[in-house]
């Protein structure tokens, strides 16, 4: 079987029976002087859980990155769970792990959250930085990605940024593209970022200033690298059954996997046909009675602007090496953003290089404010499914499809 196989029709016993019923965050800020990982990720768990209704003795279950599952219990003042976890992110990790808890009678009512990372234990000048930044998570070893064991030593570094350039500049050497393909995702993101008072960066941007950014590593710029910030966002996860009886309509999370290959790390990628995102995206179709053509609003991550070009490619809508020449197809001038078909926006929120890197946190938030028709100026119309496609090319690759309780 190859790594990218799937055996046989994929079990799905968790479908639509598990919700989402609660969102919070603290707002997004490029620099909010005082704040620390901690007051973050409280301010989102105690806006989620006013948000659905719920007190500090119907949470039985945490699961969150970044900040430790104890620390927010006793902050909070839970008495008691019988379920807790602290993977590390993109915002799947927490999400399926919670959705498999709360299904299996693990616990009742899960609160996950992520805490994004500005660095405020580093220097102002690292966490503007994409090259730096990821030197000093504080996960595992210090300097390590993601406690992969895969050290960040600066510019000469083959892992994170470093990587995701080289990957980016494969990508349009092999597929004839020009810089215009990844300025697209850009602009799509700046473009709805103007309608999201949430996001940190909400001028206009154009194609020209794009071009013209500062490059980090050829060929990505600042306008394609996500943005640091101080922000917190946490949901609160419960049985379809229970989530009927609380005050938000329920996010119902119809599908969710995760994702990676036998050589899922940078300097190790066979190539994009290798990649984490075709086994999410097999596995996700195969989990689903959803398709494509069901998806009303569509949230790939872009934490560097090449991966969402991936992810076209990879959940259906286009070929592999087609996904610049699909959104250039699909992007309409007059507006400076990308609609799929007409009808299907991208990233209404203005994602990672916009509304500000939370690592998919914000994506998966979005995507409830829409299926709830909460989204204000940004609402698509009649929204019932989002596919929600988190992380990128290696060890973090992941998606769910989320739906309406309609």
């Amino acid at each position: 079987m190859s790594a990218t196989g799937t055996r046989g029709a994929a079990r799905n016993p968790a479908r639509d029976q598990v919700a989402i019923v609660g969102i919070g965050r603290s707002p997004y800020s490029r620099d909010r002087a005082g704040c620390t990982p901690g007051s973050l990720v409280l301010d989102a768990c105690i806006a989620a859980a006013r948000d659905a209704g719920l007190g500090a003795t119907d949470i039985d279950g945490i699961c969150g990155s970044m900040v430790a599952a104890q620390y927010v219990q006793a902050a909070l003042g839970i008495p008691a769970v019988s379920w807790f976890a602290n993977p590390q992110a993109v915002i799947g990790n927490q999400l399926v792990a919670a959705v498999a808890a709360v299904h299996s009678g693990m616990c009742d009512v899960a609160l996950v959250y992520h805490h994004a990372y500005r660095l405020p234990w580093a220097s102002r000048s690292a966490a503007q930085d994409p090259m730096r930044r990821r030197a000093t998570l504080g996960v595992a070893d210090a300097r390590s990605w993601y406690g992969t064991g895969h050290v960040d030593t600066g510019p000469n570094s083959m892992f994170g940024a470093n990587a995701y350039a080289a990957w980016a500049g494969r990508y349009l050497h092999d597929h004839g593209y020009t810089r215009e393909a990844l300025g697209r995702v850009a602009l799509n993101s700046r473009t709805n970022a103007a309608a999201n008072p949430n996001a940190v960066y909400r001028e206009p941007l154009t194609m020209d200033a794009y071009l013209a950014g500062r490059m980090v590593r050829d060929p990505l710029s600042v306008y394609d690298m996500d943005i640091p910030v101080d922000a917190a966002d946490a949901f609160i996860v419960t049985t379809t059954e229970r989530a009927r009886d609380l005050p938000r309509p329920p996010v119902l999370v119809h599908a969710a996997t995760l994702g990676h290959t036998d050589y899922g790390s940078e300097e190790q990628l066979r190539d994009l046909d290798h990649a984490g995102q075709v086994v999410v995206t097999r596995k996700l179709w195969a989990k689903s009675e959803l398709t494509l053509a069901d998806v009303d609003v569509f949230f790939p991550y872009e934490g560097f602007s090449n991966i969402a070009l991936a992810w076209f490619e990879n959940v259906g809508y286009c070929g592999r090496g087609e996904g610049g020449a699909f959104v250039a197809q699909h992007w309409v001038e007059a507006e400076q953003r990308i609609v799929i078909d007409g009808r299907i926006p991208v990233n209404t929120h203005g994602g990672s290089l916009s509304e500000g890197g939370t690592q998919g946190a914000g994506h998966l938030y979005e995507a409830c404010l829409q299926l709830r028709g909460e989204a204000g100026p940004r609402q698509v119309p009649g929204a019932e499914v989002a596919l929600v496609t988190p992380g990128g090319y290696y060890f973090n690759s992941q998606g769910f499809l989320l739906r309406a309780d309609r």
